[in-house]
């Protein structure tokens, strides 16, 4: 369990972005829907990441 917990600390942001996008596509989410989660999702971590657009989000995902 502690390993999971500091692998989900140590991802990064492009890795953290993707994964959460390929889940909540997988729950049948839109990427309208998606995409604004994310970005919440994000303010709240722990480290919080810089402030992304929704742009930037698609970009990371979608190259």
């Amino acid at each position: 369990m502690v390993a999971d917990v500091l692998a989900y600390f140590s991802e990064s942001v492009e890795e953290f972005v993707r994964r959460r996008h390929g889940e909540l596509k997988t729950r049948g989410f839109t990427n309208d829907e998606i995409f604004p989660r994310i970005a919440g999702e994000l303010r709240g971590r722990r480290v919080a990441a810089p402030e992304l657009s929704l742009r930037q989000l698609r970009r990371i995902v979608y190259g």
